[in-house]
């Protein structure tokens, strides 16, 4: 496998384990709840990763991560991820998602692997936490073992991380096993 498809399938890895994690942790009892709304016109667009909890699949990103959502003509959603890499150049793959929480539109199903026009592995995307004016989100999935912090900007500020703190707080999760992801603001997208 050459050096580009392999760093393609790490990359899709990347983007799908934190998705098929399902169920919920025995030691960790609380029932995940997503928001009570989510406008998908207002959610769309550029996000910044602020923090994750580390995981396997995005050792190779050293910063700058980024998700853009797009709707799509078929109701779906476009899903285009970004990570810099330790020599400079960016990794990214593209995915769909779906809503299948239609009530509230805060639970979501997205997949990275399509093998002749079919969608493969489908995984949990829960909206838990959003700012009323779509500033920043909390993104989990029920296991609890994944877990991001998004940003429309690169900067989070004071306020911010204490409000997110308090919502993972909530949601079962412990804010100190996220770490901050390194936003170069001289990096365009």
């Amino acid at each position: 496998m050459n050096k580009k498809i392999r760093e393609i399938v790490i990359l899709i890895c990347l983007l799908i384990f934190p998705i098929f994690s399902s169920g919920g942790d025995p030691m960790n009892n609380k029932k995940m709840i997503t928001v009570d709304h989510v406008d998908l016109k207002k959610y769309i667009g550029l996000w910044y990763e602020i923090a994750k909890i580390p995981n396997t699949f995005q050792k190779m990103c050293t910063g700058n991560t980024t998700a853009r959502y797009t709707l799509r003509d078929d109701g779906r959603i476009g899903v285009q991820n970004r990570c810099m890499k330790k020599d400079g150049s960016f990794a990214e793959a593209n995915g769909i998602a779906k809503v299948v929480g239609t009530i509230s539109n805060a639970k979501l199903k997205v997949s990275f692997v399509r093998l002749l026009g079919i969608s493969l592995f489908w995984g949990d995307y829960w909206i838990i936490g959003l700012d009323e004016n779509y500033q920043y989100a909390i993104v989990g999935e029920p296991s609890r073992k994944y877990g991001w912090i998004l940003s429309r900007t690169p900067e989070f500020l004071p306020e911010q991380w204490e409000a997110a703190n308090q919502i993972l707080k909530a949601q079962g999760y412990d804010p100190e096993i996220f770490v901050k992801t390194v936003q170069d603001s001289l990096v365009s997208f």
